[in-house]
């Protein structure tokens, strides 16, 4: 506390004009709210007055840490070459700004399921922590997950929050969802509806929209029609394929609940070419509000996942891990944006 302000800026100067210890100085700057919004806000006030800027080397081998997260894409089917699900593009931005808030560097990385990806940062300290999106087969990817755990790796993952799954994960209500859109489609009038999307422990967050469905039938007297549902993953092209089948099964359904937007733009296509009309003879929901569902003809009626919570949350659990915190609200809610492939 005796130290007065050199020619050079250094924490301690920051610490000496504000009152405070180094300790909380760094703290403060971190971003850390462990310190009060006051005397954070006091800090940072000093250190831009000072022109003082964090020399990010020196404070990571101070900590041990490296102030850095690990983005981790996982490949997905698309029709270009990117094989990354436009729906996780689109949480990027509110990842970004969250590690910046807190001062920290994002590392994006596009990994391959075969690869072995989680040496490659868990053993070189790369990164602090990982957040992982995308994953295909969750029976496959399960293994890797295990290996995280095991190795006392920080990592969140965004998927199916339920009893049972592997390490930190950050969701949707996804039961509440897909009840949510059950009941708007019986609202609606609809009385078989179609779904399309692999409802099984393979693709977690799908069985679960798939029972929010369900339930909103048995509630209202209707039994699901087992020849009304169609395994599909996340593309435009296996969503026309399932719609293809769906329509060779002969059996008559009035709607279809997708359960990605993907894979409903897909079998709008298909029901465009088999001469049926949306929503006149079908109406059709999905499940991302990615942008293309607002230029869909009709407009896509979607459930909207908060994307900036979203992002916010996988950030702030990476880091309640590093800080032996406890973790934040693991699920987060939907809402349904009514367009007129519904009638809305």
């Amino acid at each position: 506390m005796g130290r007065r302000p050199s020619n050079k800026p250094t924490s301690f100067d920051i610490a000496y004009l504000a009152g405070v210890s180094q300790p909380t100085v760094s703290r403060a700057l971190r971003g850390s709210k462990s310190v009060s919004l006051a005397t954070r806000q006091k800090i940072e006030a000093i250190a831009r007055q000072l022109d003082y800027t964090v020399d990010k080397n020196a404070s990571s081998l101070r900590s041990q840490r490296s102030n850095t997260l690990a983005l981790l894409f996982f490949e997905d089917p698309t029709p270009d070459d990117s094989n990354i699900n436009p729906f996780f593009l689109s949480m990027l931005g509110s990842i970004t700004r969250q590690c910046a808030a807190h001062g920290l560097d994002l590392l994006i990385s596009f990994q391959k399921l075969d690869d072995d990806w989680h040496k490659k940062y868990q053993e070189s300290h790369r990164a602090d922590g990982l957040i992982l999106l995308g994953y295909g087969d969750y029976t496959i990817y399960e293994s890797r997950l295990r290996q995280l755990v095991r190795s006392g790796t920080h990592f969140v993952r965004w998927g199916s929050v339920d009893d049972g799954m592997i390490g930190a994960t950050v969701g949707s209500d996804n039961f509440g969802a897909g009840r949510l859109v059950g009941e708007h489609l019986l609202a609606r009038g609809r009385r078989s509806i179609a779904f399309l999307g692999q409802a099984d422990s393979h693709y977690p967050e799908f069985e679960r929209r798939y029972a929010g469905l369900v339930r909103a039938l048995e509630t209202a007297g209707i039994a699901q029609d087992a020849d009304l549902v169609v395994d599909a993953i996340s593309s435009e092209q296996i969503g026309y394929d399932a719609a293809r089948t769906l329509l060779s099964r002969g059996k008559p359904f009035d709607a279809i609940f997708a359960a990605s937007d993907l894979i409903a733009i897909g079998a709008m296509r298909a029901l465009a070419e088999a001469g049926l009309h949306v929503p006149g003879d079908v109406a059709v929901v999905g499940f991302d509000d990615l942008p293309a569902a607002s230029l869909t003809s009709p407009p896509l009626t979607t459930v909207m996942q908060d994307m900036r919570q979203a992002g916010a949350a996988l950030v702030e659990t990476v880091l309640a891990q590093t800080e032996d915190k406890p973790l934040p609200v693991a699920v987060l809610p939907t809402r349904l944006v009514v367009r007129g492939s519904t009638g809305g």
